[in-house]
């Protein structure tokens, strides 16, 4: 069970079925509640909801086809990309932050990039690499699998001894730009004698560096070509991961933006669900 039904009121349920996770968000009383669970239990959430008497459904997201063949009742639906963007202005508006446009990435199983003025948004881009890229390169480099044993040791990891840093290039020299750029990830192994040394922190924090850069340099690409300083990083992908934020947010403030993370983020999909059963 998702949630334990403590009395008999009615609810308004938004649901992001994509393709690692399943975010909730659940409006009662006018609260807004969150759970989320791994899609591989997409039966289980359909189970809690068929057991639900009062209750209004609204789904989005990759798997909402599939969720939606699982349900005895009706339920709507309103486009991915529709649903994040309302649930943004609905968390941008909660946090008192005044944002007009910007540049939204949404960085889930891969990433996604709009653009966003006042009302309308635009997907403009985005990139295969995403949270499914850190789960994917961390099995094959380390055998790990469970999201939050890579995230952990990933944090205690350097990658000075794998990334090839600008510094590693000009050596001896002043660079033109800034020497703790990286120039190539995981160039630099093959001035190593031995890779046999390298630890599971090395490699994870490495894997990290590489989708927290690619995907700063490519919001930031996307917010020069469309005019604006202002970029909102959501997605699964930053839950409990404070190196990703960290790497995304140094990089993004280099290259001259502003990036912008919003607090449970990742369930943006979710509350725009929910608030369309709300006419919001």
């Amino acid at each position: 069970m998702i949630w334990k039904r403590v009395d008999n009121s009615m609810m308004n349920i938004g649901i992001d079925a994509g393709g690692t996770l399943i975010k909730v968000a659940c409006k009662k009383n006018d609260s807004l509640e969150f759970n989320k669970l791994p899609v591989s239990q997409l039966e289980h959430a359909a189970s809690w909801i068929n057991g639900l008497d009062r209750a209004d459904i609204c789904v989005t997201g990759g798997k909402a086809a599939l969720l939606k063949s699982l349900l005895k009742n009706k339920a709507a639906e309103i486009v991915e990309f529709t649903a994040t963007s309302n649930g943004v202005r609905y968390l941008l508006e909660k946090n008192a932050i005044s944002e007009k446009a910007y540049i939204l990435t949404n960085v889930g199983t891969g990433t996604s990039i709009h653009y966003v003025e006042n009302s309308r948004e635009q997907r403009i881009g985005g990139t295969g690499v995403g949270g499914g890229t850190i789960m994917g390169l961390s099995r094959l480099l380390t055998g790990l699998t469970d999201y939050e044993a890579i995230v952990s040791l990933s944090a205690k990891g350097s990658r000075d001894r794998i990334d090839l840093k600008v510094s590693h290039i000009y050596e001896g020299a002043v660079p033109p730009i800034p020497g703790d750029l990286t120039a190539s990830n995981f160039a630099n192994v093959l001035s190593l004698d031995s890779i046999d040394q390298l630890t599971k922190e090395e490699l994870l924090a490495c894997v990290i560096g590489l989708v927290g850069e690619t995907v700063a340099t490519t919001s930031v690409l996307a917010a020069g070509q469309c005019g604006v300083s202002t970029i909102i990083f959501i997605g699964s992908s930053f839950i409990g991961n404070d190196l990703l934020k960290e790497v995304v947010q140094s990089y993004t403030k280099l290259r001259g933006a502003s990036p912008i993370f919003l607090e449970n983020g990742e369930y943006c999909g979710a509350i725009g669900a929910c608030l369309q059963l709300s006419g919001h």
